[in-house]
């Protein structure tokens, strides 16, 4: 049981990731209410671009035997008590599409555990079931529940038969012991048990709030409406997951790598740190006082809102002044490259990584390229046409150009 105060306040942040089109978002809407594609574009083409956030309260009946004790509801559908709290969660909705892997692996930087949705309508792995997979393995992320989805479209038969396709795909795999529940989103089918192998499965990590105090940024935002007297104007906010220690309102705080100031031909120019005070934090459509690790938060700032319109900020490191890791123009990293490409439908070596070439370097909720300068078998230096803010240790996922598109190929550990 919940207190009062802490009702309501997400504790972690799952990920909601697999191919495009297998039902990412409706079954967010399924457990939070919330359709996350908001953006006019995501609405038009009918697929997530950007990275959708909802919340979701975890219910369970006092009644009732499992799984049809577990709800999102404050009365039981099955025999009408009043429902007790379990935890509150957030929920991140990754795009799907195989242009989006940048804005994937963005996400999977701020998720503690994920579900990997696999439509039973078709062949598994897809391409990008399999491409996500991988990044959730690259970034550590560990628990992991499998939702068969569309089970109410296909045969018996058919299901059964996607349901030893999912055990052969993730054999092996970081997924390997993940329970699979078949499931319905559109027909909220089985959403019960899918609640109860998320609290069996995906435990609430343990924080240390004594730390010095980092945030992920995700999102940014100019919440003023056109129009606005100046007067009125809220300064610009940022959106995402605090890592570490807590954030209050009225903190000063740093963001990292801040803004260019100069641009330059041979490097990546001159760049910033902005300096800014909270002066409001939202979270779960709540004003909080402070912001602490689990789930996701808005901090609003005395930031000129021109700098954070448009997620003009994303892949930036918050924390108090003087307090964050170097920006870097350069990195140098140790790598570990894949067998073979994923993301795409034929079979494709991974050849090493060669001098000169650009790759994809998704660090944290920061993606950006990188000119590689020097290479050797377990080691690449590379010039970075945006900087990080990061530290020795911090992981990387590396990706390559094949054709058209970025696909991953490997991931790195800054040296």
């Amino acid at each position: 049981m919940k207190t009062a105060e802490a009702e309501g306040i997400p504790e972690l942040n799952i990920g909601m990731v697999g191919h495009v089109d297998h039902g990412k978002t409706t079954l967010v809407k399924a457990l939070s209410g919330v359709w996350t594609d908001r953006h006019s574009e995501e609405i038009k083409r009918g697929i997530s671009i950007r990275l959708g956030y909802a919340d979701a309260t975890f219910r369970r009946c006092p009644n009732c035997e499992p799984p049809e004790c577990f709800t999102v509801r404050e009365k039981c559908e099955h025999c009408h008590s009043l429902t007790n709290v379990l935890r509150t969660v957030s929920f991140v909705d990754s795009p799907g599409h195989e242009t989006l892997m940048a804005v994937m692996l963005s996400g999977a930087a701020i998720m503690d555990g994920a579900v990997l949705l696999i439509a039973a309508s078709e062949p598994c792995p897809q391409p990008q079931t399999e491409e996500h997979l991988i990044a959730l393995q690259m970034r550590g992320i560990k628990n992991i529940v499998i939702a068969q989805n569309k089970i109410d479209i296909v045969t018996k038969e058919q299901a059964l038969s996607n349901y030893e396709q999912i055990c052969d795909f993730v054999e092996g795999t970081i997924a390997e012991n993940a329970p699979i529940i078949p499931i319905s989103a559109q027909r909220n089918i089985n959403i019960d048990a899918l609640i109860q192998a998320i609290e069996e499965n995906i435990p609430t990590p343990e924080r240390d709030l004594s730390k010095t105090p980092r945030m992920f940024v995700a999102r940014s935002f100019d919440v003023n409406k056109p129009g606005t007297p100046i007067r009125n104007l809220r300064g610009g906010v940022i959106g995402g997951s605090v890592i570490q220690g807590k954030f209050k309102v009225g903190d000063e705080i740093e963001i990292r790598p801040g803004i260019l100031v100069r641009k330059s031909a041979k490097k990546a120019g001159e760049w910033t740190p902005l300096l800014t005070e909270i002066t409001s934090i939202m979270t779960a459509g709540k004003q909080v006082k402070e912001a602490t690790p689990g789930g996701l938060v808005g901090i609003g700032t005395k930031l000129d809102p021109a700098l954070t319109k448009g997620d003009a900020l994303i892949g930036q490191l918050v924390g108090k002044p003087d307090t964050l890791p170097p920006t870097l123009h350069r990195i140098n990293f140790e790598v570990q490259l894949l067998e073979r490409v994923v993301g795409i439908s034929e079979k494709m070596r991974v050849e090493p990584i060669k001098t000169g070439e650009m790759l994809m370097l998704s660090v944290g909720t920061a993606t950006t390229l990188g000119v590689v300068e020097h290479a050797s078998k377990d080691t690449v230096e590379a010039r970075l046409s945006r900087p990080v803010c990061a530290e020795v240790g911090d992981t990387l996922a590396i990706s390559r150009r094949i054709g058209a598109r970025w696909h991953l190929i490997g991931s790195g550990n800054l040296k």
